[in-house]
């Protein structure tokens, strides 16, 4: 059974009357999509809530922060000789 955009927003009215105002909300969104291109049948399917569970591992304790990895061949810069700090180029102090 196809919906219509006519129907749904009838429905979506009807669960606002009855204060059911989370259905209000899932049928606001699929004629949302609807009126977006998507047909009813993968409206009816979608999940606008856009909350997907995280996998495990994926994240770090008590971060939402990826892990990051160095691209390939990359190598960490020299570490600065100490013997030279506070001098410039040509070994001269700095003042």
């Amino acid at each position: 059974m196809t919906e219509t955009i006519e129907t749904l927003r009838e429905k979506m009215e009807a669960a606002a009357r009855a204060l059911d105002f989370e259905e209000a909300r899932r049928l606001r969104d699929r004629i949302n999509l609807m009126r977006g291109g998507a047909t009813p049948e993968e409206a009816a399917e979608a999940d606008p809530a856009g909350l997907v569970r995280q996998q495990p591992g994926a994240m770090g304790l008590g971060t939402s922060q990826q892990r990051m990895t160095p691209p390939p061949g990359w190598q960490p810069p020299p570490k600065p000789d100490p013997m030279t700090a506070g001098r410039n180029r040509r070994g001269a102090r700095r003042s």
